[in-house]
């Protein structure tokens, strides 16, 4: 079992909230509450980086799509970055896959978020 960790920093998009170590039933509260004290704003980009997640479980799932909701009710959009196998196949069996982008990293989701809004 690894502990989890989250870091938050900004970047001229909006968030970016890195995840590292175990989301499961025991650290999700934890990471949930980092989560909902972000506040993206409206046309702005949050991205959960998970190049660090070590484990993922059926709560940890749950977040994420929490953390779409919170996006949502902000007004802003959300992107994955770093998105291990582990949690690409659940994605895809699941249809989550459709629900959330995702990019290699968090730069690549800030770089495209970037582009697309100076355009």
């Amino acid at each position: 079992m690894t502990d989890l960790s989250t870091t938050v920093r900004s970047t001229p998009t909006g968030p970016v909230l890195e995840i590292a170590g175990d989301l499961d039933f025991r650290s999700a509260p934890c990471a949930r509450e980092v989560l909902l004290r972000l506040a993206p704003g409206p046309g702005r980009l949050l991205v959960v980086d998970l190049t660090a997640l070590t484990f993922c479980d059926s709560t940890g799932i749950t977040l994420l799509v929490a953390a779409r909701n919170h996006a949502v009710s902000q007004q802003a959009h959300i992107a994955l970055a770093g998105v291990p196998a582990h949690v690409a196949r659940i994605f895809d069996i699941t249809g989550l896959d459709q629900v959330f982008t995702t990019c290699p990293t968090a730069e690549d989701a800030v770089d495209r978020w970037a582009a697309r809004t100076d355009s």
